[in-house]
């Protein structure tokens, strides 16, 4: 294909993601209710431990801040429910230009990955509702609890977010393996420095007072590293016997 057919394919595929984006917020405008209704669990919670519901409350602080936070989150699901169809374009945009191992490569990859980024945002709402009410505990006595409905909805986004980039990080591990950057046993061997940094990431991620999602995040962390180190290793030892096989052959011929 010419720049110019390279240029008209982008755009099609551009606007396919386009309007299936805008179809997704669509739909994803009237679910914000129960959206809303799932994150603001702890703040109910907290209402009903502390007996007075005037003093914790969820407060939009702007005429149109109750439509301007349907809209961001309309935004973010709806990005969500049309995933499927803005990866397949950029997917059948990039796939022509990919050799057949490239492709096989890549598939695995994002099978991977995928999964363990909404594994990751799953761990981070369970833990969510915990930091929240930790938090909670350090108002003062007689104090209200006001939660700006803005800020309270990016605090438990970016947390989402946050947690499950973290969970697809050992796969780009793997990626590195595959690449011939990084060796299984070099990752092993650089265990204790994921171990610090995994821990320390969860210290970041979590309340300081809450040590119990600390170390479940920790944990988590620590296991799948572990893992991506293990399933590099034993590609490398199928990579090191292909190469004795083929040596074997070149000597017997």
């Amino acid at each position: 294909m010419s720049l110019g057919q390279h240029l008209v394919e982008l755009r099609k595929r551009l606007m396919i993601a386009a309007a299936a984006l805008i179809v997704g917020m669509v739909v994803a405008f009237f679910i914000t209710d129960w959206v809303i209704w799932l994150i603001t669990e702890p703040i109910r919670v907290i209402a009903e431990q502390s007996g007075d519901q005037a003093k914790v409350e969820l407060m939009f602080s702007t005429i149109t801040s109750g439509f301007d936070l349907r809209l961001r989150m309309s935004f973010a699901i709806g990005l969500l429910i049309s995933a499927p169809i803005w990866l397949w374009q950029i997917w059948a945009f990039i796939m022509p230009g990919l050799t057949k191992k490239e492709v096989r490569y890549t598939v695995g990859f994002l099978a991977a990955a995928i999964p363990l980024f909404f594994a990751g945002a799953y761990v981070g709402l369970l833990t969510m509702p915990h930091i929240v009410e930790i938090m909670n505990t350090f108002v003062p006595e007689g104090g209200a609890s006001f939660y700006d409905a803005g800020y309270y909805y990016d605090f438990v986004f970016k947390l989402l977010i946050v947690v499950g980039v973290a969970f697809v990080l050992p796969v780009f591990l793997v990626a590195l393996n595959f690449a011939g950057v990084m060796s299984g046993k070099a990752i092993l061997k650089s265990w204790r420095i994921a171990v610090l940094v995994a821990v320390v990431f969860a210290a970041l991620a979590t309340p300081a007072a809450d040590v119990v999602s600390m170390l479940l995040l920790a944990g988590i962390l620590v296991v799948l590293f572990f893992a991506a180190a293990g399933l590099s290793m034993i590609f490398d030892r199928r990579k090191a016997k292909r190469e004795d096989e083929l040596l074997a052959s070149g000597d017997t011929a």
